[in-house]
């Protein structure tokens, strides 16, 4: 059986930790290729994760000695959990994100395809029960979720593993009311696998134990304050996967000059430098006792 753990796929019904059977989708090269194409914007534009988050995560694992950071992009996440790790493994289905990703001493890059055996990626990640922190920023709602929480509970450590995943959507204090008329004109050309996030991963799947950090159903909040200009925000809103798509298969150009000008009215000016928040959520857990124990 193959897993697709950092492959993009098709939401599924998720039980508790053990084992899973799933299919497999054929849209895993078109999707990776959008996020291919979009790459370098991605790695300009998207802001950083508070060092607190990781200081926090940290603390509530027993050991500090291997963190597998999953979907890293360009490795914005990865960093932040190297200052607390002995090493970090980073994977992602995107060769071209990998290229852009932030080198540091205690981050191994790694690509991920879906022809990749689970066996193959377990070992890979260090075995059984070796992971003490695994994380997903902005990327769980396209994974196959079955497939990747059964290689989670393989590898977390038992006790002591702890598996955190976070994102942002398009609530941005305090421009909320133009980013959600932005959001409207962007909601056909979004994947459906997207609602988690612009949900705010109320209703995404989470089959790990409470540890007080945002759980199944009950997201934690998660405030992200930025500086950003207004050619930032340009970017941050080219990024989005719905632009991208809208433009390369409908021809659709959501960005046009005439929006742009009634963003940057919105803004205050394009001169404009804004201290922004992006209103983010986190689920955080640990896997529970498998039926053998």
């Amino acid at each position: 059986m193959r897993s697709k753990s950092d492959a993009i796929a098709r939401r599924t019904q998720v039980g508790q930790c053990g084992p899973f059977h799933w299919g497999f989708p054929g849209d895993l090269d078109q999707m990776a290729g959008l996020f291919t194409e979009q790459a370098a914007v991605y790695a300009a534009a998207r802001p950083a994760y508070p060092k607190d988050l990781f200081a926090k995560l940290s603390a509530l694992t027993a050991h500090h000695r291997r963190a597998w950071d999953v979907g890293t992009g360009n490795g914005q996440a990865a960093i932040g959990v190297a200052e607390h790790y002995d090493s970090v493994v980073a994977t992602d289905a995107s060769v071209e994100q990998l290229r852009h990703a932030t080198p540091h001493p205690r981050v191994r890059y790694l690509h991920t395809s879906d022809a990749l055996p689970e066996d193959d990626l377990v070992a890979m990640l260090g075995g059984e029960a070796s992971v003490d922190l695994i994380t997903v920023a902005l990327a769980v709602h396209w994974f196959d979720l079955p497939a990747f929480y059964g290689v989670a509970c393989r590898v977390l450590r038992r006790p002591g593993g702890v598996i955190a995943v976070w994102g942002y959507n398009y609530r941005m204090s305090p421009v909320e009311d133009m980013m959600a008329r932005f959001f409207d004109t962007t909601l056909p050309y979004w994947d459906p696998r997207a609602r988690y996030c612009t949900d705010g991963y109320r209703d995404l799947p989470f089959p790990f134990e409470d540890i007080g950090l945002g759980k199944e159903g009950e997201p934690a909040s998660l405030d992200m304050e930025q500086e950003m200009s207004f050619e930032g925000l340009i970017g941050v809103l080219r990024s989005w996967s719905a632009v991208t798509t809208a433009k390369q298969q409908q021809g659709v150009d959501l960005l046009g000059e005439r929006v742009v000008k009634e963003l940057e009215e919105g803004w205050g000016g394009a001169s404009l430098v804004r201290k922004v928040t992006y209103k983010g959520f986190l689920l955080a857990g640990t896997p529970g006792p498998t039926a053998d124990e």
